[in-house]
């Protein structure tokens, strides 16, 4: 056997140890024509992002990435929809006020995920393997709502493009009091985390709390 032909086996044995998110042949997210108004959304949106990926030696067992969704990323993301949809003034203002009562509510996040297995993709589900938690200076706090969103679209990664085609998004809620009716996220917070944890592995996503 020749000496190129081994080498050419071992590095393909390498190479399928690792497994990395699928590439997807589409399109990349949409963005702005607006340089200076897409580099803005980016910047803040890159602000309440965190992401991490589950490992099991060499094989990347999920891919996952959260956005806090904040009072000033809420307004980033509906000028954003406004722009790509070119939104009279009125529906702007209706929605803006929306999403400052909505940021009172909960403090809610975008949840993007990709497994390798999708058996495990069961955020919802009463027997979830997963345990989801906000952890924040004055302790942490699980979900007071999980919701599938569906797999990631054109629509999706306009809004969050560090998902892809092959991604699930999903909505999770915090209660904003903690049981002693103490603010989950004490003012002044710089930064938060977001946990997934399970018999998997753990992904920590840290974000800036404001």
């Amino acid at each position: 056997m020749s000496r190129p032909f081994i080498t050419a086996a071992l590095l393909g044995l390498l190479a399928g140890c690792v497994t990395t998110p699928p590439t997807a042949i589409s399109d990349p997210p949409p963005s702005l024509p607006d340089e200076h108004a897409e580099h803005s959304y980016r910047k803040i949106l890159a602000r309440y992002t965190g992401q991490k990926e589950i490992y099991d030696g060499f094989d990347t067992r999920v891919f996952a990435g959260v956005t806090l969704q904040t009072l000033s990323f809420r307004e980033a993301r509906v000028h954003r929809q406004a722009a790509f949809q070119q939104l009279p003034t009125v529906k702007v203002e209706q929605m803006l006020a929306e999403e400052q009562a909505k940021a009172a509510q909960a403090h809610e996040f975008f949840l993007g995920v990709h497994f390798n297995d999708f058996v495990y993709a069961d955020f919802d589900s009463k027997h979830s393997i997963w345990r989801l938690a906000l952890v924040t200076p004055a302790g942490e706090v699980t979900p007071s709502r999980i919701r599938r969103l569906g797999r990631v679209n054109m629509q999706t990664r306009a809004y969050y493009p560090y998902t892809s085609i092959f991604w699930v998004g999903w909505e999770i809620q915090f209660p904003t009091q903690m049981s002693d009716g103490s603010p989950v996220i004490p003012p002044g917070t710089e930064t938060v985390t977001f946990r997934m944890a399970s018999s998997l592995g753990k992904a920590d996503m840290q974000v800036r709390a404001q």
